[in-house]
């Protein structure tokens, strides 16, 4: 007897005129039914400023080169044209010692870049990362007590800090340290100073993690010894962190912030559900390095690669997206893949 050819499973009568390729037939109708549209608006774009630029290749990775105020000002209107209208400022000092004083100094690269870039384009939208790390002499981000962080001395630090922020006109600012009630202190001293309309970007989640180590060469800001597990979370906790994002919007926070972004979607997706707070989320240098070495070698289109990550951060969750890809990914790109 001869074989017979396999037959083929009949489709349940309720599925047997569905055709959902019909709405990817072309790229108009591929447009008209997007679930989620991912805008350049919806990017910050994070900023070195420093007193001496980098050398000239001093960094494989162009978007954590270190800028003058000067050079950080010309960025902020070549990102403006693109369609990107924030900027996340970190600040490379001259000097630094114990406390990270040069973190508040009103005449520091962090304070006079905002003033400039505020004069040049008041319309982009300036947060200054507050934290201690590049400033401390050893790296961490708060003051040291007996051979670890200080948690509690390190408070007024960070809203002397934030409040020279909001004096020189940031319009946000953005405690990253995870110190806890952080955000509790900066709320009070901004309300105390007469800086209530500044708002408060909490890096309410973030993660101990792998993926920061091209940020710390850019920055300068690796821990002289030990490392950061005992303040920043521990990435096996989902719960944790959502106690971490809820005391941070109970004690003042605008905008709750997760970090990084791709290996810790699924707590952007809780964030999302739990809290009425915009949800903001970090694409860290490790995650932007992974995508442009790929892309180097040939095995990916960087382009491409970069708006799949950024697209899936967005769907998760988050409102808004810290990312290095923000000064490529304006109004001038290719498009979607």
């Amino acid at each position: 007897m001869l074989p017979t050819a396999p037959r083929e499973p009949a489709l349940a009568a309720d599925t047997a005129g569905a055709r959902p390729r019909r709405l990817r037939a072309h790229a108009s109708l591929r447009e008209l039914v997007a679930e989620s549209e991912f805008r350049p608006s919806q990017l910050v774009a994070p900023l070195f400023v420093a007193d001496e630029p980098d050398r000239p290749g001093a960094t494989e990775l162009p978007a954590l080169a270190r800028r003058t105020v000067d050079g950080a000002v010309r960025e902020v209107g070549r990102l403006r044209d693109s369609g990107v209208h924030a900027v996340l400022l970190f600040g490379i000092p001259s000097r630094k010692d114990a406390q990270g004083s040069g973190a508040w100094d009103p005449r520091g690269p962090v304070p006079r870049a905002i003033r400039a870039i505020k004069e040049h384009a008041p319309d982009v939208a300036v947060i200054a990362d507050v934290c201690l790390c590049e400033y401390t002499d050893h790296g961490h981000c708060g003051v040291l007590g007996d051979g670890t962080v200080d948690n509690d001395r390190t408070l007024p630090l960070l809203a002397r800090t934030a409040s020279a922020y909001a004096d020189a006109g940031a319009d946000v600012v953005a405690p990253s340290g995870m110190m806890d009630h952080q955000v509790g202190a900066i709320r009070s001293a901004l309300d105390t100073a007469g800086q209530p309309e500044v708002a408060i970007l909490a890096y309410a989640a973030k993660f101990a993690s792998s993926f920061y180590g091209p940020f710390r060469d850019a920055a300068g800001s690796s821990p002289a010894f030990g490392d950061r597990r005992t303040y920043q979370m521990d990435g096996r906790n989902r719960r944790e962190a959502l106690r971490e994002l809820e005391l941070d919007a109970r004690e003042g926070a605008d905008v709750l912030m997760v970090k990084p972004a791709l290996p810790y979607l699924d707590v952007i997706a809780a964030a999302h559900d739990r809290f009425d707070l915009p949800i903001a989320a970090y694409q860290v240098s490790g995650e932007y390095a992974m995508i442009r070495a790929a892309a180097a070698r040939g095995w990916l289109d960087e382009e491409a690669a970069a708006r799949e990550s950024l697209g899936a951060i967005q769907r998760a969750g988050a409102s808004l997206i810290v990312s290095y890809f923000a000064g490529e990914l304006g109004s001038g790109s290719k498009g979607r893949p």
